[in-house]
């Protein structure tokens, strides 16, 4: 339940924006630019703050960014690992999934790497109170229907 100091300080939301952008290469132009601009949120800023937060990842990861712009011009944002699916595909070493899931393989990875690719997810928020199983098998699914298949170990 919210406090009356709380509800008084609520600042008016102008937009949510949701941004795929590479680690540390947050720019000015295209597509954060625009994006940002049109709310007239200060583009340098989110930047900096997007790209130091990103520092350890490897460059060219894709992160899924959520930007809160406020109608005063000020924003906040929060950045999450990226997906399941990009993880997959760095493991089986493919550019892209099966066409025919379940009749063709695209690719292999082993439990190992899907244990690995379930203690990253983890560690995000959203993740960190379900079981580390729970997240093996939904990453298994994943993997599935991705036309990867999942071996005990790779010979």
């Amino acid at each position: 339940m919210s406090t009356l100091k709380e509800i008084l300080t609520r600042r008016p939301v102008a937009a949510t924006i949701r941004l795929t952008v590479p680690a540390g290469a947050a720019r000015p132009a295209p597509p954060v630019g625009p994006a940002l601009g049109q709310y007239r949120l200060n583009l340098m800023a989110f930047c900096k703050d997007f790209n130091a937060r990103t520092q350890k990842y490897k460059p060219d990861t894709p992160m899924a960014v959520t930007i809160t712009a406020f109608k005063d011009s000020t924003f906040e944002f929060t950045v999450r690992s990226p997906s399941v699916t990009w993880y997959l595909k760095k493991a089986a070493g493919i550019d892209s999934g099966s066409g025919r899931p379940g009749h063709a393989t695209a690719g292999t990875i082993s439990l190992k790497h899907v244990y690995e690719i379930a203690k990253i997810k983890q560690g995000d928020p959203w993740c960190g109170y379900m079981p580390l199983e729970s997240i093996c098998k939904s990453v298994m699914g994943t993997a599935k229907s991705m036309g990867i298949e999942v071996v005990k170990d790779l010979e």
